[in-house]
């Protein structure tokens, strides 16, 4: 959610910092400031809205100090303004913080602090940070000190970078559950939220793992465990390129990613899959360890729960185990059954989500193996799991998440097959669906041509108030992703239900020329999802139907084709027409594609 970046080095801090807080617009905030050494002493800017009014307002105060922190907030405790607008000073301006993540305790922290005599001009969770580092040096601590036995105080999330006036060359940055990397220069180091910040910059990052600290001069970086003992980390190379995260020509990020999806998806294929056999890298799992398996949990929470959904049945038809789909946010308070015969798979695109990583540990608790499906390499779920496997999508800047899914499903199919290998299952579905699954990205280039008739129909659709999707089997999780979709960035309500499911109740909320979008590629349940768009259609609902399929029917109101293909992965093409629909509503709306209300790329709070 939040963003941090910090810089230390020879250049002025400003430029860079706002650079870094720029590239990390995708994450969400209502909010932005910095904060820079300027003569030994803490000069800090903040401000509501975007980071263009940071960048404006900063620029008229002639910053020259080549040391400091900045911040894009996402309101969690106060109100989006300028005084909640971090970075947060301490009472005597000897500590600047910027944090990202929630301090469960902060209530009791501040009663306390205001016992020592310490005041508070925030409605923030944050502010008690710095008054607690300052509490912990005026005792006679030195700044890392301070800050361990501070940190150590925190219940809940955070990584914190933070600057000390009397130590002017250096910052110190630590994180729990929430994501912190560093980047390395030519004599100076780069801090961040999250690596496309400073891919420009860096290829070259450390990440720290939960209570690491990292003391950071233009010249040297050291690293420390909670208790102060020093500790080795390795260096990670990133490959991603800095124009993997430009539009590089097209009008929205999220517009460019939708046309990425046949690259994204062969370079996935290209990592796991030949036309002969199935190698994911780092994952030697034995027939022996999968023939004691009697469930595997997919978890994760949106549109990676929705990938989740769609390769269900796979991994049940394939490797005949048997296979749940929950959320990450309830799964971790259910207290799931899990044992060393369950095998859990966590997805999560940034590696970074909360609830994900929380219910991840959950599972390892209870002497399950995990496995990571994330599309960062060194993300905190990577380094959690037991294993961890990679889309290959690259970065994917715009909120409402398009390539990264569609990448996910065409991973996840290939786990499937790789399972069912391992397990030396016979069906002879899987050869087929091999090849369905290498044709992916031409089939995508083809389901992609239908963006001017989506285009067309959008304008039918922008002014509406209620947009239903329905699907049966496989194109129900497809249903669900394309209502999530239209919902995350148009703002018009929208739900999605199985169609069998209309009678049940749903059926109530169709009335004149209410839009119903139905997804038909499965050629067993044509004649069931047939009647039940004639259920909505007679009384009165707008069909819209994408299918692969031939249909007889001629009292549609618009149909959209796409490729035929195995009806396992056939979500990832019938998404592809919803994922434009969706953009080009709120395209007309008039809306910020790339950068919803209320939403954040990562979730990293719970």
């Amino acid at each position: 959610m939040c963003g941090i970046v910090g810089y230390v080095g020879s250049k002025k801090a400003q430029p860079i910092l706002i650079k870094g807080l720029f590239n990390l617009e995708y994450r969400g905030y209502d909010s932005a400031g910095l904060s820079t050494i300027e003569n030994d002493d803490i000069e800090i800017i903040k401000t509501k809205g975007r980071v263009n009014s940071l960048k404006e307002k900063s620029e008229n105060k002639n910053l020259n100090g080549t040391i400091g922190i900045a911040h894009t907030r996402w309101a969690t405790h106060g109100k989006p303004s300028d005084v909640n607008s971090h970075p947060h000073l301490d009472n005597s301006n000897t500590f600047s913080v910027v944090h990202n993540g929630i301090i469960e305790n902060y209530t009791e922290l501040k009663e306390m602090l205001n016992s020592k005599g310490y005041n508070f001009s925030s409605q923030t969770d944050t502010e008690v940070i710095p008054n607690l580092i300052h509490y912990y040096y005026s005792k006679g601590n030195d700044f890392i000190h301070a800050v361990s036995l501070a940190s150590k105080d925190l219940k809940g999330s955070y990584a914190l970078s933070i600057l000390c006036k009397n130590e002017p060359d250096k910052i110190i940055a630590t994180r729990k559950d929430s994501p912190l990397v560093i980047g390395e220069g030519q004599s100076e180091f780069f801090i961040s939220s999250d690596t496309p910040a400073y891919l420009n910059e860096t290829k070259n990052f450390y990440f720290l793992d939960d209570n690491d600290i990292a003391v950071i001069t233009k010249n040297n970086i050291d690293f420390y465990n909670n208790n102060l003992d020093k500790i080795s980390k390795n260096i990670k190379t990133i490959d991603w390129s800095q124009d993997s995260v430009q539009k590089n020509g097209y009008e929205d990020f999220m517009l460019k990613e939708i046309y990425e999806q046949p690259n994204s998806i062969r370079e996935t294929i290209s990592s796991t899959l030949t036309q002969d056999k199935v190698e994911i890298e780092g994952l030697k799992l034995s027939k022996e360890y999968l023939k004691t398996i009697n469930r595997i949990y997919i978890v994760a929470c949106g549109t990676a729960m929705h990938a989740g959904l769609a390769v269900k049945k796979l991994f049940e038809n394939l490797c005949k185990i048997q296979t749940e789909v929950d959320l990450a946010s309830e799964f971790r308070y259910r207290d799931p059954l899990i044992d060393e015969k369950t095998l859990c798979l966590y997805i999560s695109q940034s590696g970074e989500t909360a609830d994900t990583i929380a219910a991840l540990k959950l599972a390892k608790q209870k002497n399950s193996k995990t496995i990571a499906i994330s599309n960062v390499i060194g993300s905190s779920i990577t380094r959690e799991a037991d294993y961890s496997i990679y889309t290959h999508a690259g970065p994917e800047i715009a909120v409402a998440s398009t390539k990264a899914y569609t990448a996910q499903v065409t991973l996840l199919s290939i786990l499937a097959i790789y399972f069912a290998e391992v397990l030396e299952i016979e069906n002879p579905q899987i050869k087929s669906l091999k090849q369905d699954i290498l044709e992916l990205p031409s089939k995508v280039t083809e389901v992609l041509k239908v963006n001017d008739e989506v285009k067309e129909l959008s304008k039918e659709l922008y002014d509406k108030k209620d947009i239903f999707f329905i699907g049966r089997g496989i194109d129900y999780p497809a249903s669900l992703e394309g209502s999530l979709k239209l919902k995350e960035i148009s703002y018009i309500h929208s739900d999605a239900y199985a169609s069998g499911e209309l009678k049940h109740g749903p059926i109530a909320l169709i009335e004149n020329n209410t839009p119903l979008i139905s997804i038909i590629t499965d050629k067993k349940l044509v004649e069931k999802s047939i009647s039940n768009v004639q259920e909505v259609i007679t009384r009165g609902a707008t069909s819209i139907i994408i299918t692969n399929q031939k249909l007889v029917e001629n009292n549609f109101h618009k149909i959209i084709h796409i490729p035929e293909t195995n009806n396992y992965i056939s979500p990832v093409l019938s998404v592809i027409p919803l994922q434009l629909l969706a953009y080009h509503v709120s395209k007309l709306k008039g809306l910020d594609v790339d950068k919803p209300r209320n939403l954040a790329k990562s979730v990293t709070v719970e």
